[in-house]
């Protein structure tokens, strides 16, 4: 699952250590979401989203979604 944490970071001049001390992670925690090498948790999905005051879909892309999107308007 992709997602636009780094980007929603910089907007937010946020750093990597503030977001997960923010959180109640680590920094390589957030490091991994932003690198898509980890899936959060829904709990901790949904924390990031309300930090950020965005609706957590537009913060998380299914990739698989995305693909589903694409044949049904080719359809």
């Amino acid at each position: 699952m992709k997602n636009r944490i780094k980007e929603f970071r910089a907007k937010h001049n946020t750093t990597q250590e503030e977001l997960a001390n923010i959180l109640d992670v680590s920094r390589q925690t957030i490091l991994a979401i932003e690198k898509n090498k980890y899936d959060p948790s829904l709990k901790l999905a949904l924390k990031i989203a309300k930090f950020f005051k965005i609706p957590v879909e537009e913060l998380f892309i299914d990739e698989k979604d995305k693909t589903k999107r694409k044949k049904r308007k080719k359809d």
